[in-house]
Protein backbone atom coordinates (compact mmCIF):
# COMPACT_ATOMS: atom_id res chain seq x y z
CA UNK A 1 0.00 0.00 0.00
CA UNK A 2 1.32 3.63 -0.57
CA UNK A 3 1.13 5.61 1.87
CA UNK A 4 -0.81 9.07 0.75
CA UNK A 5 2.05 12.10 2.61
CA UNK A 6 1.68 14.66 0.05
CA UNK A 7 -0.81 17.22 -1.00
CA UNK A 8 -1.46 20.39 -2.68
CA UNK A 9 -2.40 23.87 -2.16
CA UNK A 10 -1.10 26.94 -3.03
CA UNK A 11 1.91 29.05 -1.74
CA UNK A 12 0.55 32.70 -1.54
CA UNK A 13 -2.71 34.73 -2.13
CA UNK A 14 -3.80 35.06 -5.75
CA UNK A 15 -6.45 37.47 -7.06
CA UNK A 16 -8.50 37.05 -10.48
CA UNK A 17 -11.25 39.21 -12.07
CA UNK A 18 -13.80 37.87 -14.70
CA UNK A 19 -16.48 39.99 -16.38
CA UNK A 20 -19.12 38.58 -17.61
CA UNK A 21 -22.87 40.75 -19.04
CA UNK A 22 -21.20 43.43 -16.78
CA UNK A 23 -21.18 41.52 -14.10
CA UNK A 24 -17.96 41.67 -12.56
CA UNK A 25 -16.61 38.77 -10.33
CA UNK A 26 -13.19 39.13 -8.10
CA UNK A 27 -11.81 35.75 -7.20
CA UNK A 28 -9.32 35.69 -4.29
CA UNK A 29 -7.75 32.56 -3.49
CA UNK A 30 -5.73 32.33 -0.20
CA UNK A 31 -3.93 29.07 1.34
CA UNK A 32 -5.27 28.88 4.82
CA UNK A 33 -4.62 26.12 7.61
CA UNK A 34 -7.88 26.75 9.95
CA UNK A 35 -11.06 27.41 10.14
CA UNK A 36 -10.46 30.67 12.18
CA UNK A 37 -8.17 31.66 9.46
CA UNK A 38 -11.08 30.87 7.26
CA UNK A 39 -13.45 33.34 8.99
CA UNK A 40 -11.14 35.96 9.39
CA UNK A 41 -10.29 36.09 6.00
CA UNK A 42 -13.98 35.84 5.26
CA UNK A 43 -14.81 39.06 7.31
CA UNK A 44 -11.68 40.85 5.97
CA UNK A 45 -13.19 40.70 2.97
CA UNK A 46 -17.22 40.89 3.49
CA UNK A 47 -16.11 44.40 5.17
CA UNK A 48 -13.89 45.61 1.80
CA UNK A 49 -16.71 44.61 -0.28
CA UNK A 50 -19.31 45.60 1.37
CA UNK A 51 -21.27 47.30 -1.42
CA UNK A 52 -20.93 43.84 -3.48
CA UNK A 53 -23.99 42.18 -4.16
CA UNK A 54 -22.77 38.85 -3.48
CA UNK A 55 -19.63 37.45 -1.69
CA UNK A 56 -19.43 33.60 -2.21
CA UNK A 57 -16.76 31.39 -1.22
CA UNK A 58 -15.35 27.68 -0.82
CA UNK A 59 -12.86 25.99 1.38
CA UNK A 60 -10.73 22.78 1.92
CA UNK A 61 -8.92 21.98 4.53
CA UNK A 62 -6.48 19.04 5.86
CA UNK A 63 -4.08 16.39 4.24
CA UNK A 64 -6.92 14.11 4.09
CA UNK A 65 -9.31 16.80 2.03
CA UNK A 66 -12.41 16.39 4.87
CA UNK A 67 -13.02 19.40 5.86
CA UNK A 68 -14.49 21.65 3.46
CA UNK A 69 -17.47 23.93 3.12
CA UNK A 70 -19.70 25.94 0.13
CA UNK A 71 -21.46 29.25 0.49
CA UNK A 72 -23.65 30.65 -1.97
CA UNK A 73 -23.98 33.98 0.12
CA UNK A 74 -27.75 34.61 -1.57
CA UNK A 75 -27.21 32.88 -5.29
CA UNK A 76 -29.35 30.76 -6.15
CA UNK A 77 -28.71 27.57 -4.44
CA UNK A 78 -25.89 25.65 -6.40
CA UNK A 79 -24.88 28.49 -8.56
CA UNK A 80 -21.85 29.90 -6.76
CA UNK A 81 -19.81 27.69 -3.64
CA UNK A 82 -20.63 24.52 -5.49
CA UNK A 83 -18.82 26.04 -8.75
CA UNK A 84 -15.71 27.13 -6.81
CA UNK A 85 -15.81 24.04 -4.40
CA UNK A 86 -15.26 21.94 -7.86
CA UNK A 87 -12.39 23.88 -9.18
CA UNK A 88 -10.92 23.21 -5.58
CA UNK A 89 -11.71 19.35 -5.62
CA UNK A 90 -10.60 19.08 -9.47
CA UNK A 91 -7.52 20.47 -8.41
CA UNK A 92 -6.93 18.55 -6.16
CA UNK A 93 -5.92 21.41 -3.96
CA UNK A 94 -6.65 21.37 0.30
CA UNK A 95 -5.83 24.52 2.79
CA UNK A 96 -7.53 27.26 0.24
CA UNK A 97 -10.32 29.56 0.51
CA UNK A 98 -11.29 30.69 -2.53
CA UNK A 99 -13.98 33.85 -1.73
CA UNK A 100 -15.38 35.01 -5.40
CA UNK A 101 -16.85 38.82 -4.81
CA UNK A 102 -20.05 39.49 -7.27
CA UNK A 103 -20.35 43.11 -8.63
CA UNK A 104 -24.15 42.80 -10.11
CA UNK A 105 -24.46 44.49 -13.59
CA UNK A 106 -28.00 44.70 -14.27
CA UNK A 107 -28.54 41.62 -16.78
CA UNK A 108 -29.19 38.37 -15.02
CA UNK A 109 -26.86 35.44 -15.78
CA UNK A 110 -29.50 32.73 -14.93
CA UNK A 111 -28.81 29.23 -13.29
CA UNK A 112 -26.26 28.06 -15.43
CA UNK A 113 -24.61 31.15 -16.45
CA UNK A 114 -23.97 31.95 -12.73
CA UNK A 115 -22.75 28.64 -12.68
CA UNK A 116 -19.97 29.28 -15.55
CA UNK A 117 -18.95 32.66 -14.41
CA UNK A 118 -18.39 31.38 -10.51
CA UNK A 119 -16.53 28.11 -12.05
CA UNK A 120 -14.69 30.05 -14.45
CA UNK A 121 -13.85 33.24 -11.44
CA UNK A 122 -12.51 30.53 -9.04
CA UNK A 123 -10.43 28.71 -12.27
CA UNK A 124 -8.66 32.03 -13.04
CA UNK A 125 -7.80 32.37 -9.69
CA UNK A 126 -6.40 29.43 -9.12
CA UNK A 127 -4.40 29.16 -12.27
CA UNK A 128 -2.82 32.92 -11.11
CA UNK A 129 -1.74 30.72 -7.87
CA UNK A 130 1.91 28.63 -7.73
CA UNK A 131 0.61 25.41 -6.87
CA UNK A 132 2.91 23.23 -4.36
CA UNK A 133 3.32 20.05 -3.19
CA UNK A 134 3.86 19.64 0.98
CA UNK A 135 4.50 16.32 2.47
CA UNK A 136 2.40 15.10 5.91
CA UNK A 137 4.70 15.08 8.77
CA UNK A 138 4.57 13.48 12.39
CA UNK A 139 6.66 14.21 15.20
CA UNK A 140 8.26 11.60 17.79
CA UNK A 141 9.50 12.48 21.46
CA UNK A 142 12.66 10.36 22.26
CA UNK A 143 14.15 10.48 25.66
CA UNK A 144 17.86 8.47 26.04
CA UNK A 145 20.89 8.44 28.80
CA UNK A 146 23.86 10.64 27.34
CA UNK A 147 26.29 7.91 26.48
CA UNK A 148 23.95 6.78 23.67
CA UNK A 149 24.25 10.53 22.05
CA UNK A 150 26.44 8.94 18.74
CA UNK A 151 24.06 5.84 18.27
CA UNK A 152 21.00 8.79 18.13
CA UNK A 153 23.08 10.89 16.24
CA UNK A 154 23.76 8.45 13.65
CA UNK A 155 20.38 7.82 12.99
CA UNK A 156 19.46 11.17 12.44
CA UNK A 157 21.96 11.77 10.44
CA UNK A 158 21.44 8.97 7.85
CA UNK A 159 17.30 9.33 8.12
CA UNK A 160 17.14 12.93 8.21
CA UNK A 161 14.63 14.09 10.28
CA UNK A 162 14.15 17.88 10.98
CA UNK A 163 15.25 18.38 14.57
CA UNK A 164 12.36 20.44 16.29
CA UNK A 165 14.03 20.61 20.04
CA UNK A 166 16.69 18.77 22.09
CA UNK A 167 18.02 19.39 25.59
CA UNK A 168 20.70 17.64 27.52
CA UNK A 169 20.51 17.07 30.80
CA UNK A 170 20.82 14.01 33.33
CA UNK A 171 18.42 12.29 29.71
CA UNK A 172 18.39 13.83 27.06
CA UNK A 173 15.30 14.65 24.89
CA UNK A 174 14.52 15.42 21.42
CA UNK A 175 11.80 16.38 19.50
CA UNK A 176 11.96 14.70 15.58
CA UNK A 177 9.99 15.24 12.66
CA UNK A 178 10.02 13.36 9.64
CA UNK A 179 7.39 12.69 6.82
CA UNK A 180 4.66 10.17 7.40
CA UNK A 181 5.70 7.71 5.40
CA UNK A 182 9.48 7.36 6.79
CA UNK A 183 8.16 7.52 10.24
CA UNK A 184 8.16 3.48 10.77
CA UNK A 185 11.60 3.08 9.61
CA UNK A 186 12.99 5.81 11.80
CA UNK A 187 10.92 4.73 14.37
CA UNK A 188 12.36 0.51 14.35
CA UNK A 189 15.86 2.26 14.22
CA UNK A 190 15.87 4.31 17.19
CA UNK A 191 14.23 1.67 19.67
CA UNK A 192 16.96 -0.56 18.89
CA UNK A 193 18.72 2.03 21.00
CA UNK A 194 19.54 1.08 24.61
CA UNK A 195 17.76 3.05 26.84
CA UNK A 196 15.88 5.29 24.59
CA UNK A 197 12.03 4.79 25.13
CA UNK A 198 9.08 7.02 23.82
CA UNK A 199 7.49 8.85 26.68
CA UNK A 200 4.33 10.17 24.26
CA UNK A 201 3.59 6.77 24.05
CA UNK A 202 4.20 4.95 27.15
CA UNK A 203 1.26 2.98 28.72
CA UNK A 204 0.70 3.14 31.94
CA UNK A 205 -1.42 0.57 33.67
CA UNK A 206 -4.13 1.65 35.92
Amino acid sequence: MVLEDTYKTIEGQSEAIYTEKRSKFIAIAIPVRTLTEVKAHLEEYQKKYYDARHVCYAYMLGAERKEFRANDNGEPSGTAGKPILGQINSNELTDILIIVVRYFGGIKLGTSGLIVAYRTAAAQAIAEATIIEKTVDQDVKIVFEYPFMNDVMRIVKEETPEILEQSYDMDCIMRLRIRKSLMPRLHARLEKVETLRFPDEDVTAL
